[in-house]
């Protein structure tokens, strides 16, 4: 493909049966926007130009799309899809290229299947339109495209509109189309919207360039990357579509997931080799986890980095900016946020390092927490390499414990302690011998007196 392109994105629908206050195409699939997906793919296309056509709710979509660079459309009216597509002239005027027609609420097409649809454009019959179809196992309403002699597409129709023959067809519309700039505008000016909705309709532009004696080709990809997002239930099943193939994809690469099926990945998960993902793992977006890497039950992972030989969990609870240096331990219960925990450090059990850098080989306790917030400020605990910090110790930020230090069990520590000091924090033991029987008498005495 030699020529540039442009894809045009329609997101102008109001998405009532969303029954949200966001826009549908800005619901996230795999902790990102559906919408920005697509435009992902795009990208990953080459795509010189995205204009985005928006209509209800334009402010939401604008902010979300400006930053990467996308041009919107308003579309003011919704006249139909033709008419969407209309708004994008003034946008793409003088664009010598190809144009993609694509749908922000369909967001799994890949950029494979788009570079299909721009190479078919090319073929040595030059069809003026390409369309994009699908095969469901129950076309049910879909509208059927209607082939002859191979991939020439003949026309469009609506189900309610096809005979019984057509319906017959399982070849469906899935509405995606790729159109050369010279020829779309030149086209989309001729529709008329002489039917029963007073719409103009994208799909007519198939009947046109056949009455001009062009071609009109079809092309055919699988379900899941057509399948649109309208409701809730939709937008789940895709969801589960995309996390599907996720998961195919990290076993084939190379990881074990025990129980794929409760494994839940977000949009940019990078995971190694032989890595181990046990039940019940859910990623946050941010994760980046190295070779070698053992993922235990019930952990939730966000914006995050694990180096190799680390392990984690379970149940525990990986926030933005942490960081696992090679063969470090997170156990059961410790929640580690903007904390680096050093190469073969150890935190196994109950634990909250937040705001803070543990040393290569330090052991932290059970019950340990950096007290890393003073209700205004976030302060920064350091650990230093090789210490060893008591269970149920709390260390009040600002402080570092020097290399090697120790840190005796239930110790609150707010100065500084030096390399291979003990610090401890805690009251004297005070025994009273036999008060425990006396006190037993006397309470013994006082219930039965009830």
């Amino acid at each position: 493909m030699t020529a540039p392109i442009a894809a045009i994105i329609l997101a102008a629908g109001k998405g009532t049966r969303m029954k949200s206050d966001t826009h549908k195409v800005l619901h996230p699939i795999a902790g990102r926007p559906m919408l920005l997906h697509l435009i992902d793919s795009v990208k990953a296309l080459g795509a010189a130009r995205e204009v985005v056509v928006v209509g209800a709710g334009r402010e939401q979509v604008e902010a979300a799309v400006t930053p990467l660079g996308a041009e919107t459309a308003h579309q003011a009216e919704q006249l139909g899809t033709g008419h969407a597509v209309l708004q994008a002239k003034d946008a793409l005027a003088g664009f010598d290229g190809d144009v993609l027609i694509l749908y922000g609420d369909v967001p799994l097409v890949t950029t494979a299947t788009m570079r299909r649809m721009v190479e078919r454009l090319h073929g040595a019959d030059q069809p003026a339109v390409v369309v994009l179809g699908f095969r469901p196992a129950d076309p049910g309403a879909y509208g059927r495209l209607i082939i002859e002699g191979g991939d020439r597409l003949s026309k469009i129709v609506e189900y309610k509109d096809a005979s019984p023959e057509e319906r017959a067809v399982t070849l469906c519309n899935s509405g995606l189309m790729a159109v050369r700039g010279a020829d779309l505008f030149v086209l989309l000016d001729r529709l008329k919207n002489d039917n029963a909705a007073s719409e103009y309709y994208l799909t007519d532009i198939v009947e046109i360039a056949n009455d001009d004696g062009r071609v009109a080709a079809v092309i055919e990809t699988g379900v899941a990357e057509v399948t649109g997002v309208n409701s809730r239930g939709e937008l789940a099943a895709v969801e589960g579509a995309w996390q599907q193939a996720r998961r195919a994809r990290a076993m084939a690469e190379g990881a074990t997931l025990i129980a794929p099926e409760t494994v839940w990945f977000a949009h940019d998960t990078q995971i190694g080799r032989d890595v181990t993902i046990e039940p019940n793992v859910v990623f946050g977006p941010g994760v980046t986890v190295a070779d070698g890497v053992v993922l235990r039950a019930f952990s939730h992972i966000e914006g995050a980095t694990i180096a190799s030989g680390a392990t984690v969990g379970p149940y525990a609870r990986l926030r933005p900016g942490a960081v696992l240096e090679a063969d470090a331990h997170v156990g059961n219960f410790v929640e580690l946020k903007n904390a680096v925990l050093g190469k073969g450090a150890k935190a196994n059990h109950l634990t909250y390092l937040g705001d803070a850098s543990v040393g290569a080989g330090a052991n932290i306790g059970a019950g340990t927490i950096t007290c890393n917030y003073n209700g205004f400020l976030k302060q920064k605990t350091v650990i230093g390499a090789g210490a060893f910090i008591g269970s149920n110790s709390a260390l009040v930020a600002p402080v570092a414990i020097g290399d090697g230090a120790i840190i005796g069990a239930g110790s609150v520590i707010t100065r500084d302690v030096e390399a291979d000091a003990l610090a401890v924090t805690r009251p004297e033991t005070l025994t009273k011998q036999g008060w425990a029987t006396t006190f037993r008498a006397i309470m013994k005495a006082r219930k039965a007196a009830k």
